[in-house]
Order: structure tokens, then sequence, then C-alpha cells
């Protein structure tokens, strides 16, 4: 029998404006990722994504967020696979493309399929090819969980969103030579370039 980790809750949310709660939501600045895998006929799909997270190193699980809304919604919550692509930050028109409903997303992009066959991006700063661990329901959403089976980054500059905005990272400060100026420096902060929100991915 499964265990049911649900909490009931005393506190009605009724008032809760969910356009209000986006925007807040939004103050919190991520990174930007597409997830890709490919659908039960062997085709690569993929969506836009800045829900993602470590979860635990032992074992090697990570997380990102599907709309149920999504077009291919089904697919993933069905896959056996999927690959978080860590975007670079000339990859904002990419973010873009997988980030709209109908596009031929994956024609003219360079790509090759991870250990898993998931699809793997040129490009990126990182990528993580999961097997799924655990798929979650969780309201509006479904949380993937997936085990990493392999890895590898770069130190190329990440894209960043904030506030609704594609953003960059920009080094305020020099590497510091110990942990006592570390802790005196300014820390990078964010300079946004491009309004586009991000819709429900497909």
């Amino acid at each position: 029998m499964a265990l049911d980790t649900t909490h009931p809750s005393k506190f009605s949310t009724p008032l809760i404006d969910k356009h209000v709660l986006r925007d807040a939501l939004g103050t919190f600045a991520t990174g930007v990722t597409i997830v890709t895998t490919l659908s039960p006929s062997g085709e690569p799909i993929g969506f836009t994504a800045n829900s993602f997270t470590s979860v635990s190193l032992d074992p090697p699980l990570i997380l990102v967020c599907i709309a149920k809304s999504a077009a291919g919604y089904a697919i993933y919550n069905a896959a056996s696979t999927y690959c978080v692509n860590i975007l670079a930050q000339t990859q904002r028109d990419l973010s873009g493309i997988f980030a709209a409903r109908g596009a031929d997303k994956f024609g003219g992009i360079s790509w090759r399929k991870g250990e898993t066959g998931s699809p793997i991006l040129d490009g990126g700063v990182a990528h993580f090819d999961c097997a799924m661990h655990e798929t979650v329901d969780a309201g509006d959403h479904a949380i993937l969980i997936g085990r990493v089976v392999e890895f590898k980054t770069n130190d190329g500059e990440p894209l960043c969103y904030h506030r609704g905005k594609y953003a960059a990272l920009a080094q305020a400060y020099t590497t510091p030579a110990n942990y006592v100026s570390a802790r005196a420096s300014e820390p990078p902060h964010l300079i946004q370039t491009h309004i586009q929100q991000m819709g429900d991915p497909s």
C-alpha cells in the first residue's frame, strides 16, 4: 500500500490571486532549462522549465515540474527517462522555441542521444541525463524526480530568469584570496535583458 504523505491543512487559501502569487514567486532568480525525452514513437520532445532543483546526492536525484496543461504532460508522466539541459546565455532564443506550442522544436538544432536515449542539446552549460525515479502529483503540476545516470558541465555562463525576464549573471567581484575576503565580497547580480513570460510548457 502506498504511503499517503499529504497533510490536510486547517488553513484556507481562497483569497490568493494566482497571478499575484506567480509574480511573487518570480522574485526568486533561477536558471533556465529545457527538459527532453522521447515520445513512445521515438520522436524527441522538450519543454522550457525553470522549476528545477537538486534533491539528493545519495542517491543522485533531481526534480523538475511540468504543468498538467502542457501538451506533452502525458508523455512525461509515463516516461522512463528524461534529460535536463541547463541553458547558456546564448540560448535565449532556444528557450523561447521550447516554451512555445506547436513549434518544430528540434528542426535545425544540434543534439544527440544520451545514455538513456533522451536528447542532449549542444551548447548548454550542463546536462543531467536521468532515469525516472518517481512521479508525484502536485496540484496543477506533476513533479518528475529523476535519478542521474550521467551528467556533464562546462564553464559557460548560464541563462537566468527573474521577475518574468531573462537575465544574465554579472560578476561584480574578483575571485577572493580566502574565505574572509569571500564573505566581504559583493555577490554577483542579475542584469535583466529581455521580457519574456514563460508560458505553460508544451
